[in-house]
């Protein structure tokens, strides 16, 4: 009876020393951590203005008709949140002019109106590719860290099925064929039924996780609705939080990006509230993810860059437009 104590006993500790040695794994290699301190992904490059360095939103003042006439909404408010409906409604005089009186002194003119008009999309438009650079490289960063993780816990994964595939085998012919007695034959099956069922809870407890810290949050910004931005410039910071109270099922793309990410359940939002432990990880200087986490934060970066992607359409049609008045 002692013997099948003492085998019993043996059993569970070493099913427990198992469960505690393999589940929910901090991955700590010191090389790993210094590639996910590192990032070459900005050059910290931080924006400091006010308020009122930001656009008024364009229902808030009346536009010129003879811009109304010529561009749809989205082109306006695009030309509008880089500085340049001044510039527009100057070109659009000057082109009019020409074609009242076709002198050299006023296509010169056009054509100043013109370049300078350019000029400003061309900037724009680099500014835009700079912050989404930035967020496509955080995203391939963090995504390239999520499949490290994957693969460590594939592995682990396949160990306890090979594992539990042995343990099996090896209880069949030790039971059926060296182990004679009933009560011990019995005592090693459930024995190995025990060790077989703390596979399978290590298996489904198979997390590795990873401390990643990230003082500069793109996101954290996008969640708190700040007045103004250190990451994102007036114009894109604008473009991001337009929104006319006078097109109340037309909101910005800010609350659209927020909406999705809860109604998708990216940051855990349950019957309108959203978890506190959600907020911490993704808007924080960071904490210890799990693969998914990661995973999920990456997908995050890629739908805020598409977002802000849709500004330089509306530039590009908005410039074509522009090619094509005559």
């Amino acid at each position: 009876m002692m013997m099948k104590a003492n085998i019993r006993v043996g059993l569970c500790c070493l099913c427990l020393l198992l469960f505690i040695q393999s589940a929910c794994v901090t991955v700590k290699s010191q090389r790993l951590q210094a590639q996910v301190e590192k990032s070459n992904c900005n050059q910290e490059n931080k924006y400091s203005y006010t308020p009122q360095d930001i656009p008024t939103p364009i229902y808030k003042f009346e536009i010129d008709t003879a811009l109304a006439s010529r561009f749809s909404s989205n082109e306006i408010n695009a030309a509008n949140a880089i500085g340049m409906l001044d510039m527009l409604t100057q070109y659009i005089q000057a082109l009019k002019a020409v074609q009242q009186n076709n002198t050299l002194e006023r296509r010169l003119a056009l054509l100043e109106w013109r370049q300078k008009i350019n000029h400003s999309i061309d900037l724009a438009s680099l500014e835009i590719s700079a912050v989404t650079a930035e967020l496509d490289c955080e995203e391939e960063k963090i995504a390239q860290i999520a499949s490290f993780l994957k693969e460590k816990e594939d592995e682990t994964e396949s160990k306890l099925t090979v594992g539990s595939i042995i343990l099996g085998a090896v209880s069949a012919i030790a039971t059926g064929i060296i182990i004679k007695d009933n009560d011990a034959a019995n005592l090693i099956g459930v024995g190995v039924g025990l060790a077989d069922a703390t596979f399978g809870i290590l298996m489904l407890t198979n997390q590795r996780n990873i401390e990643i810290h990230h003082s500069r949050n793109v996101l954290r910004e996008i969640w708190q609705a700040t007045e103004t931005s250190s990451i994102y410039p007036p114009s894109i910071w604008y473009f991001l939080n337009y929104y006319n109270p006078q097109e109340p099922d037309k909101p910005s793309l800010r609350s659209q990006l927020i909406e999705s990410w809860k109604s998708f359940g990216q940051i855990s939002a349950t019957n309108g509230k959203t978890k506190s432990s959600s907020i911490e990880i993704y808007f924080s200087d960071g904490g210890k993810y799990t693969t998914s986490q990661l995973e999920n934060r990456a997908n995050m970066y890629d739908q805020l860059e598409s977002a802000i992607k849709l500004m330089k359409q509306e530039l590009r049609t908005l410039s074509q437009k522009i090619a094509d008045l005559h």
